[in-house]
């Protein structure tokens, strides 16, 4: 039987940190990759680094795996509309962080960005999209390759290996069928919950590492808080978008009041059909004057 566990945002940010429960972080890049991933370390980056300025909505990890690749796992719980943009500057960082002075471009290390966010970013039927860099002819199409002198001395396959690969989870979006031990992942990241017949690499480790029960009391206390500061952020949200499209709702209709001053309607009759008040229509009258 199945139940609930502590949320993947928070446990990210408190326990699998720990080199004990790596197994659960390789197990979900495992899945996510179709590799078998193993973590090396985590890596001191200003994401890492936690204070009691931590923002509760964002949460974000940087991994080193055994093939010298770095992982960033960030996970957004309150919608920003310039996401893709930290997305860019996230792995632009990581990879201009971790190239020492001295090195030679040669030693730059594959970033991998994988974004978990709880909300709709973007427009697109999928949960899961991956984004990666190509080079493409403008007059013949074809797609620009390595040498076999750059694949030597490299040891990759494609230009592509060399940049940062992108991989963004929208969480909300999944319909909560798993046709895929994937998807047993994007299933628990929605519901903390790890049903018993999922098989996923890493989620057998995760429903042990992450049941609740096993906190201790500052654990709990902190978790709760987490939990407590989600709502609140999602109610801050709502309240923002409801008073945005208030003002829109407002501004149109006194566009629609405007334009019927050329007519003969009393400030009455105008501010029946636009639900102004008379004193806004007659201030509205005012100001044009």
């Amino acid at each position: 039987m199945s139940k609930k566990l502590i949320r993947f945002d928070w446990a990210v940010k408190k326990l699998l940190r720990n080199k004990t429960n790596f197994v659960v972080l390789e197990g979900f890049l495992s899945e996510l990759l179709f590799d078998t991933i193993k973590i090396d370390s985590i890596l001191e980056s200003e994401g890492n680094q936690q204070n009691e300025e931590d923002k509760y909505n964002r949460v974000d990890i940087l991994t080193q795996n055994s093939k010298n690749e770095l992982v960033i796992i960030e996970i957004q719980n309150t919608y920003e509309i310039d996401y893709f943009h930290r997305m860019a500057y996230g792995a632009s960082k990581a990879l201009t962080e971790n190239l020492a002075l001295g090195q030679s471009y040669l030693d730059i290390k594959k970033v991998i960005s994988i974004n978990i966010v709880y909300f709709d970013l973007g427009q697109g039927k999928d949960y899961i999209y991956r984004g990666k860099t190509t080079f493409e002819g403008l007059h013949e199409k074809d797609s620009l390759q390595l040498s076999n002198t750059q694949k030597q001395t490299f040891m990759k396959q494609n230009v592509a290996d060399i940049f940062p690969e992108y991989y963004l989870i929208k969480v909300n979006q999944f319909n909560d069928i798993a046709k895929d031990t994937l998807d047993e992942w994007i299933y628990f990241f929605k519901n903390s919950e790890v049903k018993d017949s999922f098989k996923a690499k890493g989620l057998a480790e995760a429903k042990e590492a992450l049941d609740e029960m096993r906190l201790n009391k500052e654990q709990q206390y902190g978790y709760n808080r987490y939990l407590d500061s989600l709502h609140v952020k999602a109610s801050e949200a709502l309240s923002v978008r409801i008073e945005a499209e208030e003002m829109v709702r407002k501004d149109e209709k006194i566009k629609f009041a405007k334009s019927l001053f050329t007519t003969s309607l009393t400030n009455q009759e105008i501010a029946k059909h636009t639900g102004l008040t008379v004193e806004q229509i007659e201030q509205l009258r005012s100001e044009r004057e």
